[in-house]
């Protein structure tokens, strides 16, 4: 059953980005130009307004609590979106990672390529979402694998990653699924949820890793390093790993540059958590854009309900007043619906929900 579970979608084999963006281009090439796209930048007079900063330890300690949870709670509800200072995971090993991602980047192509994409998954090096060949393709590279629980790593992956980025994400792992846990524990508190309605979908939940990276583009304004989309699962944990800006939230109808403080984690709510908190939280459309100078790098930390539960709206908050607005599916189910389309928007959780669910199907 377990090879089975973790074989949630598959995507087509596309060139590296990051070769290509070694040659001297003077044009991009077609299947990466999206002419569909909104402008990168919003516009410069007016101000744009900033994602919220929460201080985990505030959250956790003594007569800060009420105040933060409020604060918390906002954030969660009104942006999806906040940036976590005072987290509590090491900031050596939150170094060291940066670093060996950087290099596993730099690698040459014939090594990078034994972690390439294998036919029918998703894991690996690549890219996610192309489901046709005539599909236009981000301006990005991803070396995308499942990480938790350890059982589900794939053998020809995580074990044969060049050391000691092998043991440093082994670590950070561990750290970034205590650190979601407490996320998570805190957002049932805020919605006075039952706890164990949570607990008992997370606490075994699956953990997933994706490191992205965005080479410079001579055409920026013609290209998305990541097309807007919600994410599909509970909670995304984004580090940043060099100083280039590219993530952009939509909030109130415009795109909101997010300027990463030292040392904080970005961190957003996944349609998974919508579905949970019955839309009290809802996950935010975001986009990575490119630049014509540098390279972006970062990792995105996915943490998921357990692939053998069930996804629906948490029972502790449906009431007569809230009926339920999502319907129940096996988790497996939900993430290969997920893994089978395009990217596009919010569109997939809308297929989720029980009043126009059947004709929302794009």
């Amino acid at each position: 059953m377990e090879p089975n579970l973790t074989n949630l979608g598959s995507s087509l084999p596309v060139p590296y980005v990051q070769e290509l963006a070694k040659e001297p281009l003077t044009a991009v090439p077609t299947r990466y130009v999206r002419p569909d796209q909104d402008p990168p930048f919003i516009s410069s007079t007016t101000s744009s307004p900033e994602v919220p900063v929460i201080d985990l330890f505030r959250l956790l300690s003594g007569d800060s609590i009420k105040s933060e949870l409020e604060k918390f709670h906002y954030a969660c509800q009104e942006w999806g979106f906040f940036q976590l200072i005072n987290h509590g995971v090491s900031n050596s090993l939150v170094e060291k990672l940066k670093v060996e991602i950087q290099e596993f980047f730099k690698l040459p192509m014939e090594e990078k390529s034994k972690y390439w994409q294998q036919a029918g998954e998703l894991e690996g090096y690549g890219q996610a979402f192309v489901v046709s060949e005539e599909q236009k393709l981000d301006w990005a590279d991803m070396f995308y694998l499942i990480t938790l629980p350890t059982h589900f790593r794939k053998p020809h992956l995580f074990p044969k990653l060049p050391l000691p980025l092998r043991d440093t994400l082994n670590a950070y792992s561990t750290e970034l699924r205590n650190l979601a846990m407490k996320i998570l524990n805190l957002i049932a508190k805020a919605l006075r949820m039952e706890p164990d309605d949570m607990k008992d979908l997370f606490e075994e939940g699956m953990q997933s890793m994706r490191m992205n990276y965005y080479p410079p583009c001579p055409q920026p304004e013609l290209v998305i390093g990541l097309n807007p989309h919600s994410d599909s699962v509970g909670l995304t944990i984004l580090l940043q790993l060099n100083e280039m800006e590219g993530l952009q939230i939509r909030k109130d109808g415009m795109w909101v540059p997010v300027k990463p403080l030292p040392d904080a984690f970005i961190i957003n709510i996944g349609d998974s958590l919508e579905i949970v908190t019955n839309g009290i939280y809802r996950s935010i459309e975001h986009r990575a854009t490119v630049n014509s100078s540098k390279e972006r790098l970062s990792i995105a930390t996915f943490y998921s309900p357990k692939l053998e539960g069930d996804l629906g709206p948490a029972p502790s908050l449906i009431t007569a007043e809230t009926p339920q607005l999502f319907r129940r599916i096996g988790v497996t189910d939900y993430f290969k619906g997920y893994f089978s389309r395009e990217l596009r928007g919010k569109s997939y959780i809308d297929v989720m929900r029980i009043q126009n669910g059947s004709d929302k199907s794009n």
